[in-house]
């Protein structure tokens, strides 16, 4: 058999199952997603081009709608979960992001039309290209049903995939553009804890209040965990845990966490860095990281579990994924979080019993909560709001539970309902997620791409969409630039989240490593990107 009739062959049974085509096509795309030229590569993204390729081959050879529409749900969920904590304190201050984001969609719809007519196009068309340039496919349907025509879909179809591809490359950019030497203050909430530091001070002030409002005149940016008494030359002092009613006197030496700047400010305030090793000490005071696994902990703060009453045990660090976190009393515990615990080393086995420390619990996940966040998700992206005018505007399947898991991620807890997802768990169903839709939205769209290409208004359509894309990501760099003091990771995020696109998002954060900045900027813009598109779209078709 030569390639044709092995390909062919392959075709014929691939059509009748559909397993088979999905995991074919995420294989390969998996495979070429991970090719790197010097530091470029398209990542999840590839699993998008090749099922384009695929149905573009044979068009039987497509996935099954239920598919596309479970994980876009699922990864929009996912990401709204993750987002929620830093979302709404970002909102705030995000007011000129959402204004550059908005001017660019309106900037993008008026060069669509300017550059159509320009060609000699005109009518529903326009909705198809500005859709498919902005990779929006809620903005097709509004403009579908709004004209009762065929061509959107064509202007769509051409359209499409520009739009990802050069979101991707203008994600790129974005990503690697570092802070100009006069940047404004950052217009989204920072989500990235500064790097904590460990210094053993020597108190030499007299008059100290006690530990925890030493603490508080530092805004918490500072937590204790060892303090010895009585140290003197060739007489080791007593070392015991730093409770917050402890008062320092001079010749004491504490052991303080926080951000070096902030660290070093306190050490040079009360005394001076001292060379004796605290934590080499364990004969009394012991510690560990402890796995939160516990469900019954999880979403409750550190300051609500009172750890120093109960055990007479302090947490001073949280690992969260790959980052530290000061433990002060207001962060809120995740299934997965890994606790420095400073206690006495016989009441140990108590703290560690009561956060759980089970490896296997803390990647567990309720498949109840997600499920029901899902479904609330769902329906909210069904709702029909109406609109100036005429017309319904829905929030989708991706619209809806965004939002509901940017709620309930902020709740954390709703009486028994714990809504966090473990970060490992988070990451491997936010990409499952975005890998089926992405699949799915290739394999019934490349038919199409080839056939509208093959006609004599291909080449023009594909213009004016690349024209369309480049001048809106454009427009949202330099904007988000000057105006909102927005580059790098957080840039990037922002400009996955105009573009509406889950692949922009999965570049950005593959590239990015999962900076959380990523998905907060993605969280922040969305909707309001959302909603733009629906009630600009149809409104093309006028010209």
């Amino acid at each position: 058999m030569d390639v044709s009739e092995i390909l062919q062959s392959y075709a014929d049974i691939a059509a009748e199952q559909p397993l088979l085509l999905l995991t074919v096509i995420m294989a390969i795309g998996g495979a070429i997603g991970s090719i790197k030229i010097r530091s470029f590569s398209l990542g999840p993204a590839a699993v998008l081009f090749t099922a384009l390729a695929f149905s573009a081959y044979d068009e039987r050879l497509r996935l099954p709608q239920i598919l596309g529409i479970f994980g876009l749900a699922l990864f929009a969920y996912v990401i709204g979960v993750g987002a929620g904590p830093s979302f709404f304190a970002a909102l705030r201050t995000g007011g000129r992001a959402l204004g550059v984001v908005v001017g660019a969609l309106l900037v993008g719809g008026a060069v669509t039309v300017g550059a159509a007519n320009a060609l000699g196009l005109e009518g529903p068309i326009l909705s198809g290209i500005y859709a498919g340039a902005l990779t929006n496919t809620p903005a097709l349907a509004a403009a579908s049903e709004a004209w009762a025509s065929d061509l959107p879909t064509v202007g769509y179809s051409v359209t499409y995939l520009f739009g990802v591809l050069g979101m991707l490359l203008a994600a790129a950019v974005g990503i690697r553009l570092a802070a100009p030497r006069k940047a404004l203050a950052p217009v989204i909430e920072d989500p990235l804890p500064p790097k904590l530091d460990g210094m053993t001070v020597r108190i030499e002030t007299l008059g100290l209040p006690d530990l925890g409002t030493l603490a508080e005149q530092y805004d918490h940016h500072i937590v204790f965990s060892r303090i010895m008494r009585g140290d003197t030359p060739g007489h080791p002092g007593f070392v015991d845990v730093a409770t917050d009613d402890a008062i320092p006197v001079p010749g004491d030496i504490v052991t303080v966490i926080g951000d070096l700047e902030t660290v070093e400010r306190f050490a040079a305030a009360v005394g001076h860095p001292s060379t004796v090793a605290l934590t080499l000490d364990r004969s009394t005071v012991d510690y560990r990281r402890v796995a939160v696994s516990n469900p019954k902990v999880a979403g409750q703060t550190l300051g609500d579990l009172r750890l120093r009453r109960r055990f007479g045990a302090v947490a001073t660090r949280v690992r969260r994924g790959d980052v530290d976190l000061l433990a002060t009393d207001d962060l809120t515990l995740q299934i997965g979080d890994r606790v420095r615990i400073v206690a006495d080393r016989r009441r140990m086995s108590e703290v560690t019993a009561f956060l759980g420390d089970s490896e296997k619990g803390a990647s567990a996940y309720s498949i109840t909560s997600l499920s029901l966040g899902l479904a609330l998700g769902v329906l909210l992206g069904e709702l029909q709001f109406p609109m100036p005018g005429g017309g319904h505007f829905a929030l989708g399947l991706a619209g809806g539970p965004l939002l509901v898991g940017l709620i309930v991620g902020r709740a954390g807890r709703t009486g028994p309902v714990l809504w966090s997802l473990p970060h490992g768990v988070a990451s491997t169903l936010s990409q499952l997620g975005m890998m089926l839709f992405l699949a799915y939205a290739g394999s019934n769209s490349g038919s199409a791409l080839a056939e509208a290409l093959s006609g004599p208004t291909g080449v023009q359509l594909l213009v004016i969409g690349a024209v369309v894309t480049i001048v809106t990501a454009a427009t949202v760099i330099v904007g988000g630039r000057l105006l909102a003091g927005m580059y790098g990771p957080r840039l990037g995020g922002v400009l996955a989240g105009t573009q509406t696109q889950p692949a922009v998002l999965a570049y950005a954060n593959e590239t990015t490593k999962d900076d959380p900045r990523v998905n907060l900027g993605y969280a922040l813009v969305y909707p309001a990107a959302m909603i733009v598109k629906v009630v600009v779209a149809p409104l093309l078709g006028r010209f």
